[in-house]
């Protein structure tokens, strides 16, 4: 077997036994720290913008109609989710400081915190955009704030755990997507109609069929060319809108607090920061997935740069009007694939999504996807993080101790809100907040019986995969990305 290359990495250099330095086999960069051709770094960062494109823009079209924002609004809301998904990724792939993984890790809206902060602010228009980012802003710095603390409990998130809690997100959302293919709103007349169906259904099989017959860049993104061709079919059909893009202007900025200052409630903080906790229990599981995938592990250190570069970027997003940002899985998964390994690539991409989020008119063209289409997209969109879930779930041991158990109860409680939506209706009102979020709910139950049942009052079971150090939550996040 070949011996692996050695690259210059000053922060891994060691000593010799003697004293004398070390000299390295090679002082060629690391890949990480290689920069490609421009065009070449071009075109792959557009791959991976178009890799999580349809993730960025999914969480502000649920919450903008959810909220009660027009179309132009929620077009504005996309356009600006983009460009602080931009900044975020710059924070982790360039850093400053203590600032960033400098590894290439994508950041973008997180799909944890979509269920909750529907919850907070449905049907409150600007006051419950107000409410949400007010939220996040908390929620992020005491995320900063927890970063070097945080990074080194990963031992207490275990794949039972992670697992768990990216099913949730998953579950939870494909009943959006079944509401989309129905066409959005149940007050209208064509609410389920047999045409919104047949939209949502073809385009289901388009994306399928795109992902089954393309290879390469194409494959990575079916989901959006199922898109495109869905809301072509949809134009004859009569269920497309142009309203949003003939109001849209050619080239604009993302007003600071375009929807007013962020206002602050006890009960929507508390649920965000429960979000923020999950993001950063992915973020973490994805910084060991990818640090072993380039030949980089990640340490604690780089663990904490990561954290701090999620949580800063999430506190100043919903300055410029855009969401909490996390990592995206899929784009690790692309990184394992194509093995262009360079932070720099993934930056590009982050300078190009800053880019679409300065031009309104690009944000609108999005919109001018139907629901109905939106939706059979989503099915397959949704079911993905779901899928990734279970992935992740297949390298936890579940045959191990009681991690069956711990699954069992977390998806049970995670699944009342989606199940039964009326289940905690006489609880006070401030309570629903979380409790109506089947993710917050899920993660806190997954976190908590992982701690009773695999490190408290016995010792842990290293097989099962919940000793501290016993899983490897690298060779599980390995599966997911792929």
């Amino acid at each position: 077997m070949a011996a692996t290359p050695r690259f210059r990495d000053d922060a891994s250099a060691t000593p010799h036994p003697d004293g004398a330095p070390v000299t390295a086999p090679s002082d060629r960069k690391h890949p990480v720290d290689e920069t490609l051709p421009p065009l070449k770094m071009f075109t792959s960062g557009l791959q991976h913008v178009a890799a999580m494109y349809a993730g960025v823009v999914a969480p502000p079209m649920i919450v903008g109609p959810a909220v009660g924002l027009s179309p132009k609004e929620t077009a504005f809301l996309m356009g600006a989710s983009l460009f602080t998904a931009g900044i975020a990724t710059l924070l982790q792939t360039l850093g400053f400081w203590r600032i960033g993984a400098r590894l290439p890790f994508v950041n973008g809206v997180s799909f944890a915190g979509v269920t909750p902060m529907v919850a907070i602010g449905k049907d409150r228009g600007h006051d419950g955009i107000a409410v949400i980012f007010g939220a996040i802003i908390v929620a992020s710095l005491l995320g900063f704030v927890l970063a070097p603390y945080f990074c080194k409990l990963v031992r207490f998130f275990p794949p039972v755990v992670t697992g768990t809690v990216i099913t949730l997100i998953g579950v939870s959302l494909l009943p959006v997507a079944f509401n989309w293919s129905q066409g959005g709103n149940a007050t209208a007349h064509d609410y389920g109609s047999t045409t919104n169906i047949t939209m949502a259904a073809v385009t289901l099989v388009i994306v399928l069929a795109l992902r089954k017959l393309l290879r390469g860049f194409l494959q990575q993104i079916a989901i959006l060319l199922g898109l495109i061709i869905g809301t072509l079919i949809a134009i004859p059909v009569g269920i497309t809108d142009f309203g949003a893009i003939e109001n849209a202007d050619a080239v604009g900025f993302p007003t600071p607090f375009h929807f007013g200052a962020p206002q602050f409630e006890i009960a929507a903080i508390v649920s965000m920061s429960i979000v923020m906790l999950v993001c950063m229990t992915e973020s973490t599981a994805d910084m060991l997935a990818l640090g072993k995938i380039v030949d980089r592990p990640a340490d604690e250190r780089t663990i904490e740069g990561g954290l701090r570069a999620d949580t800063l970027g999430s506190a100043v997003s919903p300055l410029f009007n855009g969401f909490m940002c996390s990592a995206f899985a899929q784009n690790i998964g692309l990184v394992a694939m194509t093995k262009v390994r360079s932070r720099f690539v993934v930056a590009a991409g982050g300078g190009i999504l800053i880019l679409l989020g300065l031009f309104p008119v690009a944000a609108s063209v999005i919109a001018l996807v139907p629901l109905p289409v939106l939706g059979g997209a989503g099915i397959v969109l949704f079911g993905s993080v779901a899928a990734s879930g279970i992935q992740t779930l297949a390298g936890a041991a579940l045959e191990k101790g009681e991690n069956a158990l711990i699954v069992a109860a977390a998806v049970g409680v995670g699944l009342i809100p989606i199940a039964a939506p009326d289940f905690y209706h006489a609880f006070p009102k401030d309570l629903l907040v979380v409790l109506d979020s089947g993710i917050s709910t899920g993660c806190v139950v997954a976190i908590v019986l992982n701690l009773a049942f695999n490190h408290l009052g016995r010792k842990a079971d290293p097989e099962a995969g919940t000793a501290p150090g016993g899983h490897d939550p690298v060779k599980a996040m390995e599966v997911a990305a792929h």
